[in-house]
């Protein structure tokens, strides 16, 4: 009788400690519908890997191209979601990216002034990516993503020291966190896009001034990358 005293005690006064862990889910089924739709807003920060080649121009000099550092720039996007199964969508999000990158050229001895060459980019990127969900805990559910992305730059401008192509793609994985609210699901999610082709534009005829190709001919490669962090409001 004693111990089962005490064992009906430890129930009477660990059963309250228990149902105060368990909260009640908001939107249980916001998960299971064939599709949804939302939008995004947030911050990025452009890149491009620039190779230098090292080659001297006619009178002996060498440029070195560099980005020493970033600006962030504004993304907007929608979002399409679908259903595969409990644990797997497939997501279309297009997205504008607002944003810039400053390029600086030195010339190897010193002897000319560094020149900086800003470049504008606007791109509308259209990413297709696999989400891969965790189990739902209480009103969190992490989640890691993963796919490809094809891009057009919209804010492209001739004249520039420096080109970049129009068209680009590549691949793009990142990490976020649903947060179920009473109406909506919020999920911060942070992504890493790595450009694949070589976007330096070499054939510069828009440049009037032929000495404005030496900064052209100092680089072999351009490739582009960028960090996204946005708000999912689905």
């Amino acid at each position: 009788m004693k111990k089962s005293a005490y064992i009906l005690l430890f129930i009477l006064f660990a059963f309250p400690s228990f149902s105060q862990k368990r909260k009640v889910q908001n939107q249980p089924y916001a998960d299971y519908k064939l599709y949804h739709f939302g939008f995004h807003v947030g911050l990025h920060s452009q890149d491009v890997i620039l190779t230098n080649n090292g080659v001297a121009t006619p009178d002996g000099k060498t440029w070195f191209a560099e980005i020493p550092s970033y600006s962030p720039g504004f993304s907007v996007g929608v979002i399409g979601d679908l259903f595969l199964n409990p644990y797997m969508n497939l997501r279309l999000s297009p997205t504008i990216h607002f944003g810039d990158k400053t390029v600086y050229f030195k010339e190897l001895t010193g002897s000319e002034e560094d020149v900086q060459a800003g470049i504008r980019s606007n791109y509308l990127s259209v990413p297709l990516d696999l989400k891969i969900s965790s189990m739902r805990l209480n009103n969190y559910r992490p989640y890691i993503t993963g796919g490809v992305y094809g891009a057009i730059d919209l804010g492209r401008r001739k004249g520039n020291p420096l080109l970049l192509k129009q068209i680009d793609y590549g691949f793009e994985f990142g990490f976020g966190c649903n947060i179920y609210m009473p109406f909506f699901k919020l999920a911060p999610e942070i992504k890493f896009k790595f450009g694949l082709p070589d976007l330096l534009e070499k054939n510069r005829g828009d440049l009037s001034n032929e000495e404005d190709k030496i900064f052209t001919n100092a680089l072999s490669k351009a490739t582009s990358r960028m960090i996204v962090l946005t708000f999912n409001f689905e």
